[in-house]
Order: C-alpha cells, then sequence, then structure tokens
C-alpha cells in the first residue's frame, strides 16, 4: 500500500491549493492533499512534487514546472502516478516513460536497420528495410510503436499474404524484428505478438511449393547434356553448382584464390555465405574436372566463371541454361535434388553430414556448441559419392579421364 505523506515542513499546507495561490505563494512548499505539493523556491521558481511510498521508502516524484502544467493537469498526473504506485510499481520509472519520445513505426524502421544491420551482411539489411517500406510502412508507418496491435499488423499483410505468400512471412517477421526492438528500447511496453496470433486472423495460404527441383534421378542425363556441348562460363558455373550442392552466388562470386588443389577444397570466404560463416567445400573428381575445363578456358586467375567482360555473372545466366535445355526447374532447385538423394541413395550417412554439406545449421544452439568438428571427411565421401553418381563422365572411376596437373 501506499503512505501518502502528511504535512510538510516550511509552512505546507493540507489544505487544497488554488489557481491563484499557485502564482502567490511565498517560498517553501505547499501542499495540496493526497501527496501533491507546490514548492516554491527563493528565487520564485515553482514546480509540482509528488510524495509516495515504493517498496517502504519515500519517493519525491518531480512532476515539473508550474510553467509546464497547470494545477488541474498537475492534480491529473499525480493521481495517475498514484495508481501506478497503488499497484506496487515504480511511479518515477513510469513517470520517465512519458519523457521518451515514442517513435512512429517507420522512424523505428529507421533505427533497427540502423542499429541491427551493423550484425547483418549488406544485403539481408537492405532487404529488411525494403520490404518494411514497400509492404507495412504505408498501414502502419505513421502510428506509434507503442499504438500497434495484432489486428494493425494483420490489416497491413492482408494484401501480399495469400498472393505473395513468402514475402508476406519475411514481412511479418520484420515486423515483429521492428516492435521487439522497440520494446527493447523502453518505447513499446506490450509483449510484441505471437506469429500464430497473427495468423489466425489471416486467410489460410497456399501451399508453398517451394523452389522447383529436378529429379535426382534424372540428374545424370541432364548433366551429360550440359557436359557435352560446348562449354560457356554459365554452362560450367551452372555444372559445378549442382556437383557442389552450392547455391548460385557462392559459385558465381568464386575465386581461384578460393581453391586448394593440394587438398581438393574450396574454401568460401564468410562475406560470400548465406551465414556469414566462411564454409569448406571437399570437391569430387568431377568437381575438379570442370574446374580443370574452367581454367583451360578464361585462365586460374580472378573469378572462375567470369562473363565475356571479365565481370561477375548474373544470376538469370545460370537459369538461363535451364531454360535453354527446356527445363522448368530453378537452380536453387538442385540443392533439394543433392538433399533427396543423400536421404535415399546414402541412408548411412548421418543427418548431420548432408545438412552441413548445404552449409546449413545442424541441431539447437547447445548441439552446435558441442559439435566442435565439420564432418570434414564423411562430407567428402558424400561429396565424391555424389560426383561419381551425377557426372560419371567425368568421374575419376572412368579411365578416360585425364586430370591437369597443377602447377
Amino acid at each position: 500500500m501506499v503512505n501518502f505523506c502528511g504535512n510538510a515542513k516550511e509552512g505546507s499546507t493540507l489544505k487544497s491549493l488554488t489557481a491563484l495561490k499557485v502564482r502567490t505563494a511565498g517560498p517553501g512548499i505547499h501542499g495540496d492533499g493526497k501527496g501533491l505539493y507546490l514548492r516554491v523556491k527563493p528565487s520564485g521558481a515553482r514546480s509540482w512534487v509528488l510524495r509516495v511510498q515504493y517498496n517502504g521508502k519515500r519517493q519525491d516524484i518531480g512532476l515539473g514546472s508550474t510553467d509546464d502544467l497547470t494545477l488541474a493537469e498537475a492534480r491529473e498526473k499525480a493521481a495517475y502516478l498514484r495508481k501506478i504506485a497503488r499497484r506496487g510499481d515504480d511511479a518515477i520509472a513510469e513517470r520517465d516513460k512519458a519523457k521518451i519520445k515514442i517513435p512512429t513505426f517507420a522512424e523505428a524502421v529507421e533505427r533497427a536497420h540502423a542499429e541491427l544491420g551493423k550484425g547483418w551482411a549488406e544485403k539481408t539489411a537492405e532487404q529488411f528495410k525494403s520490404s518494411l517500406e514497400t509492404h507495412a510502412v504505408p498501414a502502419i508507418g505513421k502510428r506509434r510503436v507503442d499504438q500497434i496491435e495484432t489486428a494493425h499488423i494483420i490489416a497491413a499483410l492482408a494484401p501480399i499474404w495469400t498472393d505473395k505468400p513468402q514475402i508476406a512471412r519475411k514481412v511479418r517477421h520484420r515486423i515483429m524484428q521492428t516492435l521487439a526492438f522497440s520494446k527493447s528500447h523502453g518505447w513499446r511496453t506490450e509483449a510484441v505478438p505471437l506469429a500464430k496470433e497473427i495468423t489466425d486472423g489471416l486467410a489460410k495460404q497456399p501451399e508453398s511449393k517451394g523452389f522447383r527441383a529436378m529429379p535426382y534421378k534424372e540428374l545424370p542425363t541432364f548433366l551429360a547434356e550440359l557436359i557435352g556441348e560446348e562449354d560457356s562460363p554459365a554452362r560450367l558455373a551452372l555444372v559445378f553448382t549442382v556437383l557442389t550442392a552450392a547455391r548460385s552466388g557462392e559459385v558465381r562470386k568464386a575465386h581461384w584464390s578460393e581453391i586448394d588443389w593440394e587438398a581438393r577444397e574450396w574454401n568460401r570466404p564468410a562475406d560470400h555465405m548465406k551465414s556469414g560463416k566462411p564454409h569448406t567445400v571437399p570437391l569430387s573428381d568431377a568437381a575438379l574436372a570442370i574446374l580443370d575445363r574452367a581454367a583451360e578456358r578464361y585462365g586460374d586467375d580472378g573469378l572462375i566463371f567470369p562473363n565475356g567482360k571479365g565481370k561477375t555473372l548474373s544470376d538469370a545466366a545460370l537459369g538461363k541454361m535451364l531454360k535453354d535445355s527446356g527445363r522448368g526447374e530453378t537452380v536453387h532447385g538442385f540443392r533439394s535434388s543433392f538433399r533427396d538423394w543423400a536421404a535415399e541413395r546414402m541412408p548411412h550417412i548421418p543427418y548431420a553430414v548432408a545438412e552441413m554439406a548445404l552449409a546449413h545449421s545442424v541441431g539447437d544452439a547447445t548441439e552446435r556448441a558441442y559439435l566442435r568438428t565439420d564432418l570434414r571427411d564423411l562430407r567428402r565421401s558424400l561429396s565424391d559419392a555424389w560426383g561419381a553418381f551425377a557426372a560419371p563422365s567425368i568421374s575419376s572411376d572412368r579411365g578416360d579421364i585425364i586430370r591437369m596437373e597443377r602447377v
């Protein structure tokens, strides 16, 4: 319970103040009742003070000067803070919250992007900001972050929820990131809505089909046709992408400095990886044969698969190879082809090995903390088997393959 203090010293009184008394009272502390006091300094400066008990100790809470608060406003503010104190909460902390300027959602996006983006890849930070500015800010950008409720988020997501389901889910996550960031800075007291609370208020999304993937049983025939055609940077890059189960961007940006011929490894730097962490790929004979071809045609310095101008291949270049072959799958889908093959044809290889081959995180944070190996030897066995299956014509078990000597 709150114990409101009685008579104050220095001329205080329990009689209610009046607007005239507030203006004319002499130096001292003058009571208005229920712990609200007018403090007048010898200089004539006048301010409001609320006195309460919190955790067994007296709290004197400055409410502001009489220039900023009228008597009526001071009483209203005091009544609100007394209510906070009766709940057993800290009235000073509540008063200080009122001093914080609560940003709008649009302003919070800017601040979250500036701070959180320091730990993200440049592309991730750019997508965070651009997706929210496109799909969330128009609907809720002018609303203060402490006023945003589940219904507001639902209204912002509804136009894209079924038409662009993957983007909508990312925008939902980024809205919640922004609200969580706001809560951590004291701009918001309410809990961030749960994803399920938002989903429950929206239509059921169409079943995700993911990236269209080629059935792995069709892969050897497809690669044999590619390998048999005239070499081009995009064609070789696509075959290498398949044989390493890599993301196309990792292959398109790959430099010869990343290749360790002696160790038969591709050491991908952190800034080329989606995870932001370096990753080593054991190279099969088939993958090394593709590198031999690339080195012979384009040299072994700089980009491995440069375009005609010596620059990085475009994202569409590899996809064009698929379209020109009459296929409707995506380049990214070959990672699914690899994962299906590993599950069905290599069941003796642990699940974690195939996931690490795809540069996926394995297990929860605790499990990863205890996993001190990257399972390199097991991944090499898996890579060799994948190369022999997908591209037998350029694998070492055939006698007509002559490996180039590296200097």
